[in-house]
């Protein structure tokens, strides 16, 4: 379920800051030794400010500590040809950790809590790698297993 580059949609998914819980994608990064993934929410939520000038791939803004990927609705993410029906964001500060024990606790059933969406395409991939090792707002913890 957790294996890195994929996409998995989860129907909903329960936030570890208690939020309401709502259907999201995640974007494994990386799993280590098998207890722990690092992974990212991406969102339709746009807080790429007005100066930024990429439509697509990495937007770092040291001086602001601002770091994101864009990933516009037209690219097809996923080795299957799926593409995301909005442009969608992935936030460099909102990279988490999560521990695969519990997160197989409370989403048991393939089909049902969860659908593998797909396997993000190696170049995307890569780049999405590339763009948050080398960013300024992504927790040094995370950047040494990416």
């Amino acid at each position: 379920m957790f294996k890195e580059g994929y996409i998995i949609y989860f129907t909903p998914f329960f936030f570890k800051n208690g939020n309401i819980p709502k259907n999201k994608y995640f974007v494994v990064l990386k799993t280590q030794q098998n207890s722990s993934i690092v992974a990212s929410l991406p969102t339709r939520k746009d807080f790429v400010p007005t100066n930024a000038t990429t439509d697509f791939g990495c937007v770092e803004i040291p001086t602001a500590n601002f770091n994101c990927f864009v990933i516009p609705q037209s690219i097809e993410v996923t080795e299957c040809g799926k593409s995301f029906d909005f442009t969608t964001y992935l936030y460099g500060h909102l990279i988490d950790e999560y521990e695969i024990e519990k997160m197989q606790e409370i989403y048991p059933n393939e089909g049902t809590d969860y659908v593998v969406w797909g396997k993000m395409k190696p170049k995307l991939f890569s780049d999405l790698s590339d763009c948050l090792k080398k960013s300024k707002s992504v927790k040094n913890k995370f950047k040494k297993v990416l």
